[in-house]
């Protein structure tokens, strides 16, 4: 059965929210692992939904914050060059349209820095959106819930009145924190608390409250016999390609 929520604005993480990227970051931090002698299936475990500092910190506990966040630095500039393999999260096109056609309250709240975000999401062919938390924005990496608070602040919405999109441990976690109901996304997303998950952004219908005060989410589990997430990828990119032919409201 579909769940519903209504809600007056949407935080959305960007990486394995919006953008599929775990092509890149698990080849970078595989690579970053190997040279610091921490395992891969550790660094993994650990890596997605936080900003790089604090991965580097769960992972090396001993080593000085300073050199964490330089390293941080060479290694956003690596991330940043490498895109390859960096493509939308089935259904994000239309998801991101309909909410820009029907000027719905959004936010991205990333752990990229705005570069990174950037390059990112101009590779899967999204646009960025106009309201954004980046790591420049914050103090604290996710799981801290600063940057969803930030975000609710920017679209000046309580944390309560928003709905947070997330996948991560790290940043279900953040959004909870702050007070918010979460949609986890993706596979990862289920088994982590979120007040409910969907498989894609296929599985999202998003249109204006019938109040005109905010909007309404329509959250469908994933039923036998629909594409993987390959397939779904696939026709998603072909259609968008083709143009989009859903309704403004719609994100299927």
């Amino acid at each position: 059965m579909p769940t519903v929520l209504t809600t007056r604005g949407l935080l959305l993480d960007m990486d394995g929210t919006l953008v599929d990227s775990d092509a890149v970051v698990e080849r970078l931090w595989r690579a970053w692992g190997e040279a610091h002698g921490v395992p891969a299936e550790r660094v993994l475990a650990v890596v997605h939904g936080r900003q790089g500092y604090a991965t580097m910190a769960e992972l090396l506990p001993e080593r000085p914050m300073e050199q964490n966040h330089a390293d941080n630095a060479r290694m956003l500039a690596e991330e940043t060059r490498d895109v390859d393999g960096v493509v939308a999260i089935p259904g994000a096109h239309r998801f991101l349209t309909a909410l820009e056609t029907g000027a719905l309250p959004y936010a991205l709240v990333t752990s990229a820095d705005l570069a990174l975000a950037t390059a990112r999401m101009t590779a899967a062919g999204l646009r960025l959106p106009d309201i954004r938390i980046t790591a420049e924005s914050v103090g604290a990496s996710k799981p801290d819930p600063e940057g969803f608070l930030k975000g609710a602040a920017a679209l000046g919405l309580e944390p309560a009145d928003c709905v947070a999109f997330e996948d991560s441990a790290a940043g279900i976690t953040a959004a909870l924190a702050a007070g918010m109901r979460v949609v986890g996304v993706g596979p990862r997303a289920a088994a982590l608390g979120p007040t409910v998950a969907v498989p894609t952004l296929e599985h999202v219908t998003v249109a204006p409250a019938a109040d005109g005060a905010g909007l309404t989410l329509t959250l469908r589990p994933e039923a036998s016999g629909e594409p993987g997430r390959d397939q779904s990828r696939d026709r998603d990119r072909a259609d968008d390609t083709a143009g989009d032919r859903t309704q403004p409201t719609m994100a299927s």
